[in-house]
């Protein structure tokens, strides 16, 4: 049975092929990195099993997968940029407030007085910690980054959809700009 599409989450991408037998480089986005590869076939984004782990080792950055079905090296490359998916039922149950970061993208965001600053486009990790990817600020033709922590994000409410961020000086509130205390 295959799962509808918000049903799923990005786990893995394909960063091309390794060796000559078909093998793929993987990048895996899951907290525990090799974890990606015990939660079952990996889909695409429409929930169609397209590839299922078989063996999978380390790899620098990355990770070295074998899959069941019969790679060559030509169809692995072709495969590089392919986004891998799981059904999100695969997925260990969380803890009261914890959640996947895929819960948050497309959420609205709002500052601490209550101002809406946009929503979560995407969330990022360059190696310096998660960053928030952040569109449809008022004011704002562009999208920002904003570094992903307790103190910038102080309260995400997955029940409403809401994330209250306290934004940088430079991004600001409306608050801020007409002198107000968010008290």
């Amino acid at each position: 049975m295959t799962p509808p599409s918000n049903d799923l989450i990005f786990i893995a991408a394909i960063a091309g092929s390794h060796g000559v037998r078909g093998e793929c480089k993987v990048k895996s986005f899951a907290g525990d990195p090799a974890a990606a590869f015990s939660y079952g076939p990996f889909m695409d984004e429409t929930g169609k099993v397209i590839l299922t782990p078989q063996r999978h080792r380390a790899a620098k950055e990355v990770w070295v997968v074998s899959f069941k079905e019969n790679l060559t090296r030509e169809s692995a490359q072709a495969l590089k940029g392919t986004r891998l998916y799981i059904p999100r039922s695969a997925l260990p149950d969380l803890d009261e407030e914890e959640f996947y970061h895929s819960d948050l993208i497309g959420m609205k965001l709002q500052a601490l007085d209550g101002s809406a600053m946009g929503e979560i486009k995407g969330i990022h990790d360059f190696g310096s910690g998660d960053i928030l990817e952040i569109i449809g600020t008022p004011d704002r033709k562009d999208g920002w980054l904003m570094p992903f922590t307790l103190a910038f994000v102080p309260h995400i409410d997955i029940e409403k959809g809401v994330v209250t961020i306290d934004p940088p000086e430079d991004i600001g509130s409306k608050a801020e700009e007409a002198g107000e205390s968010p008290d």
